[in-house]
């Protein structure tokens, strides 16, 4: 099976380790390597170095920074093979990572994958909200045969995050399942806290404009989103700790829950995760009003 191994870059120098770590992936299947780069020429040294990579310059439309989206289409249309798999600079595959990833598509039973398996420590990130398969995933880790994108279509391009997401649920909407499979672990540098925080915000944004798009999916969120909906209520009702500090002791329990594992980092991870999504929400809200406004006779 041909295959068209596609990473996205702006700026980011860790782009070498995934090539080298590409270059020493044994794999039954034929697979060619595509760097998007939206860097503007600052990584030349690191394409010099890998000239059996496919490179191609990347320039952002107009008035958009974030263009992750964007540069994944482009994958897409440069892409040679019928199955495209997506890595982010940085990523480090482990050793059979790519037949592992590949198989269900190889063997006919899937056309949408994911590796479950991130970071350093080796723990899952994905859990299964059916036998198998996720409800949503990165784009990190992840196999698209063509069959599957022309239905379900490419990225979408309002995003700047949280288009992998969008692509998940529309596969989903489109009839095709996105299976998590073991064996395709994929090592990676999260940053430090401060680098972890900032995310938080965007992927908090991101959410919110998920649910925008998709409000059928509203339903869903108690279940599914629980953080989505309680930290952002949470955090609308701060005032009340003014007159009641007992308002205070309800981050005992979440505190008490993650006591082993870094409690208060979560927390402001969190926090800022509802942050950015009702920061999202009272942007909408404003231009909403604008609009109403500038209707008015």
């Amino acid at each position: 099976m041909r295959v068209s191994v596609v990473i996205i870059s702006k700026d980011e120098r860790q782009l070498a380790t995934t090539l080298t770590a590409l270059g020493r992936q044994r794999s039954e299947h034929h697979f060619e390597t595509v760097v998007v780069d939206a860097s503007d020429g600052r990584l030349a040294d690191v394409a010099a170095a890998h000239p059996a990579v496919r490179w191609i310059d990347f320039t952002a439309p107009a008035g958009k920074a974030v263009t992750i989206p964007e540069q994944r289409n482009a994958g897409i249309a440069a892409a040679r093979a019928d199955v495209i798999v997506f890595v982010d600079a940085g990523c480090e595959p482990a050793g059979g990572w790519l037949d592992a990833l590949l198989a269900p598509i190889a063997e006919g039973r899937e056309l949408v994958t994911v590796g479950g398996r991130y970071g350093s420590d080796g723990r899952y990130l994905l859990r299964p909200t059916e036998p198998h398969h996720v409800r949503d995933a990165p784009t990190m880790n992840m196999a698209i045969h063509r069959a599957a994108l022309e239905r379900i279509g490419g990225f979408d391009e309002r995003f700047a995050y949280g288009s992998d997401v969008d692509f998940c649920w529309r596969a989903a909407d489109a009839g095709f399942g996105v299976l998590m499979v073991t064996g395709a672990d994929m090592r990676t540098d999260w940053g430090g806290a401060r680098r972890q925080w900032r995310r938080a915000w965007q992927y908090g944004e991101a959410r919110a404009r998920l649910y925008v798009k998709h409000p059928r999916r509203l339903p869903e969120l108690p279940r599914h989103d629980p953080i989505l909906l309680a930290y952002p209520l949470y955090l609308l009702g701060l005032p009340l700790a003014l007159r009641h500090r007992a308002y205070l002791l309800l981050l005992a329990v979440p505190l008490w829950r993650q006591r082993r594992d870094r409690p208060f980092v979560m927390l402001l991870d969190r926090f800022a995760y509802s942050a950015g999504a009702l920061a999202f929400l009272a942007q909408r809200g404003a231009g909403g009003r604008q609009i109403r406004m500038r209707g008015r006779p």
